[in-house]
């Protein structure tokens, strides 16, 4: 496997977890990870990749070895953490962008409302969630509060082996090596010695608004830089939009420069289910200096 290192960073008052793979001197992309997942997940498809690149990968705030805040999330804070990492690392020139899942639903967003700061971006197997009804509105509002004055559980499990016969159980798709490799990477040790997911639980806490599917189509439409969408043939995607294969389409027409490719045998986790695939669609997408 391709060598990774980390650094801390002060991002907006919390502490960062950074990873990097490559030299420094390498043309630079940046891999955003997804919901209740860390930044070694992009290990198979950094070790998939056949050109040079200096990869950045943050840890989300909340999330693997970044700082937890135990309490809840405010999701346009993302957008704020993106912003101050490209400040830091791309300071005077746009940036690769490659999001998976809630990596994309921040860095999409983001390149439509930031134009200049975006140069090229992937999306894996992200376009958007269904949309809401009002009268859910008060009930979710009612749920979050609910939940402020509960604690969390932590799900924890006994040693790494056991964390990786689980994920396994949940994706076949994955190896016995792959499933190690995430249960010594993508989990956090608790005080008592035993493994949770590297994601704080307040992360499973839903939030108190619906989420507005046109508020982002819109954002979408301002998106000046070439995107590459990666949908998992048994993906969220696909799954999401099973009844109704014409909203597909419909929300691949807010980009105005747009490449589709479907990852084959995959589900949502395509970075772990086809990593050559998904490396050498990346590739092929990507330009560099």
């Amino acid at each position: 496997m391709k060598a990774s290192h980390c650094e801390q960073l002060d991002i907006r008052g919390l502490r960062y977890n950074v990873r990097h793979w490559g030299a420094t001197d390498a043309p630079v992309v940046f891999f955003l990870h997804g919901w209740m997942d860390s930044s070694a997940t992009f290990q198979f498809v950094v070790d998939a990749l056949q050109q040079e690149w200096h990869v950045i990968a943050p840890d989300w705030r909340g999330y693997g070895q970044s700082e937890w805040i135990h309490r809840p999330y405010w999701f346009p804070d993302y957008y704020g953490d993106l912003d101050a990492l490209l400040a830091h690392y791309s300071p005077d020139r746009p940036a690769r962008l490659v999001g998976h899942s809630m990596g994309a639903a921040i860095s999409s967003p983001y390149a439509g409302v930031r134009p200049e700061r975006v140069q090229q971006l992937v999306m894996m197997d992200f376009l958007g969630l269904t949309a809401t009804d009002e009268a859910d509105a008060p009930g979710q509002l009612s749920a979050w509060l609910d939940n402020l004055r509960k604690e969390q559980p932590t799900r924890s499990y006994l040693d790494h082996e056991t964390f990786a016969r689980r994920l396994m159980l949940v994706n076949p798709r994955l190896t016995a090596e792959q499933a190690a490799f995430l249960a010594r990477n993508v989990t956090r040790t608790l005080p008592d010695g035993q493994l949770t997911m590297g994601g704080d639980p307040w992360h499973k806490v839903p939030s108190p608004l619906r989420y507005q599917a046109r508020d982002v189509m819109a954002a979408w439409r301002g998106i000046k830089a070439p995107v590459l969408m990666l949908i998992a043939d048994k993906g969220y995607v696909t799954e999401r939009f099973a009844d109704d294969p014409a909203e597909i389409d419909r929300r691949l027409a807010c980009f105005a420069d747009m490449r589709r490719v479907t990852i084959t045998g995959s589900g949502h986790n395509l970075q772990h289910d086809q990593p050559e695939q998904v490396a050498a669609a990346i590739e092929g997408f990507l330009g560099r200096d």
